[in-house]
């Protein structure tokens, strides 16, 4: 990506995205507790490729999303994640810091 496109609202790309043809989903954190990198609101949107742009937490939660973000543009079902210190992978996906996240991943028609 450009760096024009670095200062672009993930909303603005996914509506780029989509109006090229691509397969998109938009992953929104939609409630946090605690300590989250990102707050309520914060949008990573990924493509059918794997390509991404925005953010919802960093590290490795951001490649658990992006995974299921492949699997619903694949099935079209949307999905509701939750991360936190209380799972447990929640070591292995990064939100090591006491914090949860819920991230709803849909596929943009």
């Amino acid at each position: 990506m450009s760096d024009l496109h670095e200062n672009l609202d993930p909303l603005v790309i996914a509506e780029e995205w989509a109006s090229a043809g691509r397969n998109v989903a938009m992953a929104t954190v939609v409630e946090t507790w605690g300590s989250a990198p990102r707050p309520a609101g914060s949008h990573l949107v990924i493509d059918g490729e794997g390509n991404f742009h925005g953010s919802v937490s960093g590290g490795c939660v951001e490649g658990a999303v992006i995974t299921e973000a492949l699997d619903v543009i694949e099935g079209g079902e949307a999905r509701m994640l939750e991360f936190g210190v209380a799972d447990e992978t929640a070591w292995r996906v990064g939100l090591s810091c006491g914090g949860r996240i819920r991230v709803y991943v849909e596929r943009l028609a």
